[in-house]
């Protein structure tokens, strides 16, 4: 009961305080599995969404990733930032805009040796049109858009 009392009153006395900033990677909601459980190594190997396979995962930055194949988990684990989704899966579109929302594995682009994900394939039509403005936005709130 002290500490409940002690947590309401810290909180009461640093506004916003108490508010947990967003995860660093997305997950959707009650799902610790990064990138929708996608296999990200696959979209620069293939060149399109695979599905990954439980039995080929790991853990990075808290969140469990899945791969299509022993080979694609033994380049992710070599170099996980190499194929992570920028902005930690969160949607490109949105980050530029300097908020965060969902990233869709299927509404996908690698662009410069880097996986970014939109919200969908509506918003990512608009993501298109100006990649290396809306990147470099994004880059600039990244990843203070995570506190807001």
């Amino acid at each position: 009961m002290k500490r409940l009392i002690l947590a309401l009153a810290l909180a009461a006395a640093l506004p916003g305080a108490a508010l947990a900033a967003k995860p660093p990677v997305y997950t959707a909601p009650f799902s610790p599995v990064g990138a929708g459980g996608y296999d990200v190594v696959a979209y620069f190997t293939v060149g399109h969404p695979v599905k990954g396979d439980p039995k080929y995962a790991t853990d990075w930055k808290g969140v469990s990733w899945r791969f299509s194949s022993a080979a694609n988990l033994a380049k992710f684990r070599a170099n996980p930032a190499a194929y992570a989704p920028q902005y930690g899966g969160y949607c490109a579109w949105a980050v530029a805009h300097d908020y965060t929302a969902k990233g869709d594995p299927l509404s996908w682009k690698v662009v410069g040796g880097k996986l970014y994900l939109n919200y969908n394939a509506e918003i990512q039509g608009k993501w298109v049109k100006d990649i290396p403005g809306y990147v470099r936005q994004g880059d600039a709130n990244w990843p203070n858009v995570l506190n807001k």
